[in-house]
């Protein structure tokens, strides 16, 4: 067998004498590839990882004959190994190599168009943000330059189809829309299994565009590291279960704070060498997640948001009476459709800006909170999250020395805010976990309705007792009477071997007063920022009524051109 020649000539002449090529992949487990003397199928189609080599297992025959074909298994970048497969196949199929050759150059060059159409089709591609409709676009900024515009972002997240909690939804659409600012918002919503805290996250998240969100059920150790530098930037995470997800709360917790992670690595060449690669992953990101523990890690807690969901029985009439009449098919399905369009339209107007308190320095948090550092600046990025949300109704301004576009907080917002946190700031400031919380507030509504006439309300109840009564699982009973007993909520009234401990409630208005003493702090606060906000002088007042003098520049946002 003469050695195989490669004369480019001679190469040119055989590939325009086979005139019909034909590649087929319709079937990726038997790519054909056909020309006028040969066929070439390619058995178990090809890896579509390692675009270094390409190992394949070939069947080679020849057209219109009876000559057994030749299989082979080799990596088609490896000329040593083609060689050999030429002069092999050249032989038994009683042919020239150069037919073979230029055969197996025409299979190589399809095999990796193929192969980079299919790693191109596998990626996953990024969403991209949908062009709005002049429709859509007037109906999104209507709703941003209403006069009520919380009130009516509120009634319009109901309309989507969650009920109740008025307070924690819209709560949690103002955090989740805070992933744009340079400093977002985090969130986690804590109650007992079965009360709808994944609900309530996936549905307000229905309402965040798709292309600003990330949703997360499991999470290795190391995922976090392997997003693209910036594939998380402002974006929304949403953690389905956080505990499940505890080994990636410290990653987690460095984007919270540091607004990026970064992690060293040996990475193993294709040559086999190993290097060291640095992974970056740039935030900021808004995180959401749900958890069924009574208390989380404290530095967790410390960057969060807690919500308590209402688990009253009149939420749970509720949620059932809805239940009934979606199962029954009245409840309109498209409207719902509508109005979480629209609130992701009205999501895609907001423009990242940066945003002044004038205020700021006069406003105090009680002075009953347990953390007041961090829950300071969470109620100051909070007011500015609300003001963030009414940019459409705000004046730009220009910083006259760095030439930045911002807008102001109004007295409107930090009233907004108040009303939305009350609650917030008031978990912060009870020594008591939001789950003991909500068992020593029934406890006293049940023992102020009791009606026996061998005990008043307010007497003394047992472990047992309260078990009953409550529908609740004695072990945990115990356990909420424990901490109440060594938080000083209860005290020993009667020690009884066969009964048991009888408790006693040291005071039914300890709550009352401390939510009173916190609204009262920051109803005082906006009554003095009220007050010192209004002229002093008659002059004043002239200035005050007269027009706006132009800024000197102004600018108005892409969503209201």
């Amino acid at each position: 067998m003469d050695k195989i020649n490669f004369d480019r000539k001679r190469f040119k002449k055989i590939i325009f004498t086979m005139s019909t090529k034909k590649f087929n992949p319709s079937n990726p487990e038997s790519l054909i590839y056909e020309n006028d003397l040969l066929k070439i199928t390619v058995l178990g189609g090809i890896k579509l990882e390692g675009l270094d080599r390409m190992r394949s297992t070939l069947k080679i025959e020849l057209k219109n004959t009876s000559v057994p074909p030749v299989r082979h298994n080799l990596d088609l970048y490896n000329d040593s190994q083609c060689e050999k497969l030429i002069r092999k196949t050249a032989e038994k199929l009683e042919t020239g190599t150069s037919i073979i050759a230029a055969s197996l150059s025409e299979l190589t060059e399809s095999l990796e168009v193929y192969r980079l159409e299919r790693v191109q089709e596998t990626q996953p591609q990024p969403l991209q943000t949908p062009k709005l409709s002049k429709e859509e676009k007037e109906a999104a900024l209507s709703l941003l330059t209403a006069k009520d515009l919380l009130l009516i972002t509120n009634n319009y997240i109901g309309k989507s189809g969650i009920v109740g909690e008025e307070n924690n939804r819209l709560l949690m659409y103002l955090i989740f829309t805070s992933r744009k600012r340079e400093q977002p918002l985090h969130i986690v919503s804590l109650a007992s299994s079965g009360t709808g805290k994944t609900h309530l996250q996936e549905g307000v998240a229905k309402l965040i565009p798709d292309e600003d969100k990330i949703e997360l059920t499991t999470l290795s150790e190391n995922a976090f590291y392997y997003f693209g530098q910036r594939e998380l930037k402002n974006k929304l995470i949403l953690i389905e279960d956080l505990d499940g997800a505890e080994n990636v709360l410290y990653p987690l917790r460095e984007l919270q704070s540091k607004k990026k992670i970064s992690k060293t690595i040996a990475h193993k060449s294709t040559n086999g060498e190993t290097k060291t690669m640095h992974l970056v992953v740039e935030g900021p990101v808004s995180v959401a997640g749900c958890t069924t523990k009574e208390q989380i890690y404290e530095d967790n807690a410390n960057r969060s948001f807690l919500i308590y969901l209402d688990e009253s029985q009149q939420q749970d009439n509720r949620i059932m009476e809805y239940q009934r009449l979606r199962s029954a098919g009245k409840v309109n399905t498209a409207e719902e459709h509508q109005a979480a369009e629209l609130l992701c339209n009205v999501q895609r107007l907001l423009e990242p800006i940066r945003v002044v308190n004038p205020y700021a320095k006069d406003l105090i948090i009680p002075k009953e909170v347990l953390k007041p550092r961090r829950t300071n600046n969470h109620y100051l990025q909070f007011i500015e999250a609300v003001t963030f949300y009414h940019q459409h109704q705000r004046e730009q301004k220009v910083d006259e020395i760095t030439g930045e576009l911002y807008i102001e907080t109004t007295l409107e917002d930090i009233k907004n805010a108040n009303q939305l946190l009350k609650d917030i700031l008031l978990r912060k400031s009870d020594d008591l976990t939001g789950a003991c919380r909500n068992y020593f507030e029934k406890l006293k509504l049940y023992l102020i309705g009791r009606k026996d006439n061998n005990s008043q309300p307010g007497s003394g109840f047992t472990n047992r007792e309260m078990s009953l009564k409550l529908r609740i699982p004695i072990s945990t009973v115990k356990r909420h009477h424990y901490d109440l007993y060594n938080c000083g909520y209860l005290r020993v009234s009667k020690k009884d071997k066969l009964k048991g401990y009888e408790y006693e409630i040291v005071s039914y208005e300890e709550y009352k007063q401390l939510q009173a003493g916190i609204t009262g702090v920051l109803e005082e606060s906006l009554k003095r920022l009220s007050a010192s906000d209004q002229p002093s002088s008659p002059k004043a007042a002239q200035q005050e009524n007269e027009p706006l003098k132009p800024q000197k520049t102004k600018r108005v946002s892409k969503a209201a051109q």
